[in-house]
């Protein structure tokens, strides 16, 4: 059984649908996480904080701020007519993009090793920091260098990461569902599994998008040069006419 490949406008569609609704997801998101932050005072945090340790505070405080910009940053780095319209913007826009990741993440390891959640959860976020860090470095690398294909895929695995601040809360709602429905379920069940599928889940749709959305599409354009040099190349000779 074969399937009949998308058109180019069907494709567009898709993509502008998916890069809506991420946008949405990652502003959405931003503004409920961020706000509580902002007040400077401990009584509005989302999370337990240790009563001894002020700096546990301070650096969810750091994180959140640069994190709620990055989410918000991403979606409009992905914009193909921002890079080609307004290169400038999106150089800025992608410096303060990464600045905010070393602030963030540098917050992050403090705030995950005061936390209360457990060790598990520690370990989680210890890893999506230094994978976090480590993706933003090599697209950062890659641009340095002009390859910007490769810049592209570094960023999309590096922003999968990042939205992972997204699909946390969504498998948070959903296990809250489930543990409404089996009294047995801990929240610390529910909280480590959400946070260990944010990262894993998010980590796998990075890599089925950069196949299919950028390697298969360019092996395809390779494919098509190859295949035309070749034709171009077993063309017949034009001979000379003898007068």
């Amino acid at each position: 059984m074969t399937t009949t490949p998308l058109s180019r406008t069907a494709r567009r569609r898709w993509w502008w649908t998916l890069w809506s609704l991420m946008a949405v997801l990652a502003i959405g998101i931003a503004a409920y996480a961020v706000p509580p932050y902002l007040t400077g005072d401990p009584a509005d945090s989302a999370l337990p904080l240790r009563p001894d340790v002020a700096l546990h505070y301070l650096s969810l405080v750091v994180h959140a701020v640069p994190g709620g910009l990055v989410l918000i940053i991403g979606p409009l780095q992905f914009m193909t007519r921002l890079r080609v319209n307004r290169p400038k913007l999106h150089r800025v826009l992608g410096r303060i993009y990464m600045i905010s990741i070393v602030a963030g993440s540098i917050a992050a390891i403090v705030a995950a090793t005061y936390s209360l959640d457990g060790l598990p959860s520690q370990v989680a976020f210890y890893l999506l920091t230094a994978a976090w860090l480590y993706t933003v470095g090599k697209a950062y690398q890659a641009i340095r260098r002009g390859d910007v294909q490769l810049h592209r895929i570094w960023m999309i695995r590096n922003y999968a990461l990042t939205f992972a601040a997204v699909t946390l809360r969504i498998y948070l709602m959903i296990g809250m569902a489930v543990r409404a429905a089996v009294p047995d379920l801990a929240f610390e069940d529910v909280y480590t599994t959400s946070v260990w599928a944010s990262i894993l889940i998010n980590a796998v749709v990075a890599e089925y998008f950069i196949i299919h959305r950028t390697l298969m599409p360019l092996a395809r354009r390779r494919q098509r040069h190859d295949a035309a040099a070749q034709n171009e190349g077993a063309a017949p000779i034009p001979t000379g006419t003898n007068g």
